[in-house]
C-alpha cells in the first residue's frame, strides 16, 4: 500500500513538473504590450543627434550660424572687458569676420532655394560659454577668450568640413568650402594667442607696455 501511494505521488509530482516547464515555455513567447512599453530601447543613443545630422542642410545652419552668433557676441564681450591689444584686436577681427560669414550663408540658404531660418538666439550650450565669459574674473579673462576660441573655431572647422564634404546642398556646400579656410586661419590666431596665454609671453609684452 505504502509503495503505491509512492508511485502515485510521484506521478502527480512529474506531472506537475512538465506544467511548470510548460508555463515557463509560454512565458518566454512575446511580450505584452505592457512589457514592451516598459522594456529599455536596445540602443537608446540612436535617438540622440549624432554627428552624421550635420551632413543635413537645416542642422549644418543651425550649427553654423549659431557659431557665428556665438563668434561676435564673444568679440563684443572681449573688446569690453579686455585691457590686452592682442586680444583686442583678435576680438573685432572676429566680429567683422563672422558678421560677413554670416550674410553669406543667409546667402547661401536663398541660392540654395531652401527653406530655412537661422536660429537667432544661441543655443544652451554656446550661451553657458558666453556666460562664463561675462563672469570671468577680470584677471583670467583674457586666457578663458582665448581657450574659447581655440575650442570654438576647431568645432566650427570640423562642421564645415564635414558639410563640404558630405554635405546634401550644392550652394550650401560651396558655401562650407569656401568658408572652412578662413576658419582655418582664425583658429591658427586663436591658437597663437592661447599659446601666449599659456607661456606667459603674452602677457609679460604686454605689462611691459605699461
Amino acid at each position: 500500500m505504502t509503495r503505491h501511494i509512492l508511485i502515485v505521488s510521484a506521478a502527480v509530482a512529474a506531472l506537475s513538473l512538465a506544467a511548470c516547464g510548460q508555463k515557463a515555455d509560454e512565458t518566454k513567447g512575446a511580450a505584452t504590450p505592457a512589457e514592451q512599453a516598459a522594456t529599455p530601447d536596445a540602443n537608446p543613443a540612436a535617438t540622440v543627434p549624432t554627428p552624421s545630422d550635420e551632413t543635413k542642410a537645416d542642422v549644418f545652419v543651425a550649427k553654423a550660424a549659431a557659431s557665428d552668433m556665438f563668434e561676435v557676441e564673444a568679440a563684443k564681450v572681449a573688446a569690453k572687458r579686455s585691457t590686452n591689444p592682442s586680444v583686442k584686436k583678435f576680438a573685432a577681427e572676429m566680429e567683422k569676420a563672422h558678421t560677413k560669414t554670416t550674410e553669406e550663408l543667409k546667402a547661401a540658404i536663398a541660392a540654395s532655394g531652401a527653406s530655412i531660418t537661422p536660429p537667432t538666439a544661441l543655443p544652451a550650450d554656446l550661451q553657458e560659454d558666453l556666460d562664463d565669459l561675462n563672469k570671468a574674473d577680470a584677471k583670467d579673462f583674457d586666457k578663458k577668450y582665448a581657450d574659447s576660441q581655440v575650442d570654438a573655431h576647431q568645432a566650427a572647422l570640423n562642421l564645415l568640413q564635414r558639410y563640404a564634404q558630405d554635405g546634401d546642398t550644392a550652394a550650401i556646400k560651396a558655401f562650407a568650402a569656401a568658408t572652412a579656410p578662413k576658419v582655418q586661419e582664425h583658429l591658427n590666431m586663436a591658437e597663437g594667442l592661447k599659446k601666449g596665454f599659456d607661456t606667459g609671453e603674452d602677457v609679460a609684452k604686454d605689462n611691459a607696455k605699461h
